[in-house]
């Protein structure tokens, strides 16, 4: 008898839809044996003991069979345990205890304990994006995976919890009786994506306008950040309140975000979508592939799980370089691709760097308060982990001095989060209404933009014009640092974000000035 039910295996963050076949004959022997097809990983071909007890242990007969399964497509590698609820289902089926003879609109995704429960297993939101792409009606996962599967609209999710609540659903609905269950319906759209409450408040930080003002720059437009100071300046104070003053995520992003989390296997799923930009602040202990991603079956790194968020690196030299220079790509492309033998995979990464270190080995070279004991070779030695290429692609590089007494006791509040973040939304809103107006009727833009960080080289030249004023300043400023052409164009993104702050529909003189400051950082102890 063959029995046939659908599943999905998850690569990189895609699903595909996989069928699972089951055929068994009557043998004498005393239990059923079983043989297994369709390149299964070793997690899937020890699913069968995991099955077997399960069917036994929710009150089903098993006869003295020999039970064929087969994973298709046979050329796909198949991991993980979210085969277990689809072969449970199809050996049932094939016994002729399900009243449906067919589950052709159908897909069950779950791990099956011993005793028939259901566990949730990851990607469960690609797996519900891929059903519904196929024109898929139904979804049945474990029950604490059905709020993230429910946000895909046009599906019908429904969460079960053991393996005989799945035969009586199925037999309920073939039947034409009341539903055991009712599918879980969330209105995706209507979740409310705000900042997080939980970060911490710029109010706390006394002095370090400069460095207010930077980060303020660097969240309305999206750029990367480098903040060189003495230990105990507040580096790190500054970069934790930096989530405090972005902008909400925008539904396309949302979902783009939580299928990341969901692969990697972090996603809240309580709140079944990620509703906060991701901060994620990696040790400088990390490994490239931890970094960028990767494995036999290569899984999203820091670098994507910061998608549409930040990923701060504090200390940033005490990382090996061969693990900086492997951000080179995301932070210029927006994504990441993983070579293996068996794939080539590609995660996205378009995230915001902000990035602290100290200027020297002991921290206090050029610092008026203390003396710097490093040697010339010590220094250059420091700072050369981090490359020139890499530092050419973060748009702003300030110093963050130690903070003088008055200013750390002084009675006047500093300015909190919520009137930054104010800027910063307003900012925002102004780039949205911009490049939604770049769409032309009938054009399919390949990419969205959401924020001037984002741009192209096409687009900088249509939306940052410069007056003679301004072009001459840059100029000059472009003789006399030698800066690149990648500087160029990271120098008119900020100007352009400086200008987004002010609401002035143009590009000034001063909006150019405090760019090109951001850029020409005093590092003569870099070379």
């Amino acid at each position: 008898m063959l029995f046939k039910t659908r599943s999905a295996a998850v690569y990189g963050i895609d699903a595909h839809l996989i069928d699972v076949e089951v055929d068994f004959v009557t043998h004498g022997g005393e239990e059923s044996s079983w043989s297994m097809v369709g390149l299964p990983d070793a997690a899937v071909r020890e699913s069968r003991d995991r099955v077997r007890s399960a069917i036994k242990n929710s009150g089903f007969e098993m006869p003295a069979t020999r039970i064929t399964i087969n994973l298709a497509p046979a050329d796909l590698k198949k991991e993980g345990s979210g085969f277990d609820l689809p072969m449970a289902v199809g050996i049932l089926g094939a016994y002729g205890a399900l009243a449906n003879r067919e589950l052709h609109d159908v897909v069950l995704v779950g791990e099956l304990g011993l005793d028939g429960a259901l566990r949730a297993v990851q990607g469960m939101l690609p797996i519900a994006m891929a059903a519904k792409s196929a024109g898929l009606r139904h979804l049945i996962v474990p029950a604490s995976n059905a709020r993230e599967a429910a946000v895909v609209e046009g599906l019908q999710v429904w969460p079960v919890r053991s393996l005989l609540e799945v035969r009586e659903l199925l037999n309920s609905m073939v039947q034409g009786q009341g539903v055991l269950a009712q599918p879980l319906r969330v209105d995706s759209r209507a979740m409310l994506f705000t900042q997080d409450d939980s970060a911490p408040d710029f109010c706390d930080v006394r002095g370090q306008h400069v460095a207010k003002r930077a980060l303020e720059v660097a969240a309305a437009g999206g750029h990367n950040i480098l903040m060189i100071g003495p230990p105990g300046s507040g580096k790190t104070m500054l970069a934790k309140r930096l989530p405090s003053i972005l902008a909400p995520l925008q539904f396309d992003e949302a979902l783009e975000t939580t299928k990341i989390h969901s692969v990697a296997g972090v996603l809240n799923r309580e709140d079944g979508m990620v509703t906060h930009r991701p901060f994620r602040a990696p040790h400088h202990t990390i490994s490239d592939a931890g970094l960028i991603g990767g494995g036999a079956m290569p899984r999203p790194g820091e670098v994507s799980l910061a998608h549409n968020g930040v990923l701060f690196l504090d200390e940033l030299p005490e990382f090996p370089r061969n693990v900086l220079e492997v951000m080179r790509q995301p932070l210029e492309d927006g994504h990441v691709t993983i070579a293996r033998a068996a794939m080539s995979l590609t995660f996205p990464a378009r995230f915001m760097l902000a990035a602290a270190m100290n200027p020297c080995p002991c921290g206090y070279y050029n610092d008026k308060s203390r003396e710097c004991m490093c040697t010339p070779p010590m220094i250059q030695r420091y700072v050369s982990k981090v490359s020139g290429p890499l530092l050419d692609r973060i748009d702003i590089h300030i110093e963050v001095p130690a903070v003088q007494y008055k200013e750390l006791r002084g009675a006047q509040a500093a300015e909190g989060s919520s009137e930054i973040r104010q800027r910063v939304l307003q900012a925002r809103e102004r780039q949205r209404a911009r490049f939604a107006s770049v769409s032309q009727p009938g054009v399919k833009r390949a990419r969205r933009i959401f924020s001037n960080a984002q741009m192209s080289t096409g687009e900088i030249r249509t939306f940052c014009e410069l007056g003679p004023d301004a072009e001459r300043l840059l100029e000059r400023a472009m003789q006399q640092q030698g800066l690149s052409a990648r500087a160029h164009d990271r120098i008119l993104k900020v100007a352009r974000t400086i200008a987004d702050l002010e609401g002035a529909p143009t590009i000034s003189l001063p909006h150019i000035a405090e760019a090109v400051q951001y850029r020409t950082l005093d590092r003569s102890y870099w070379s």
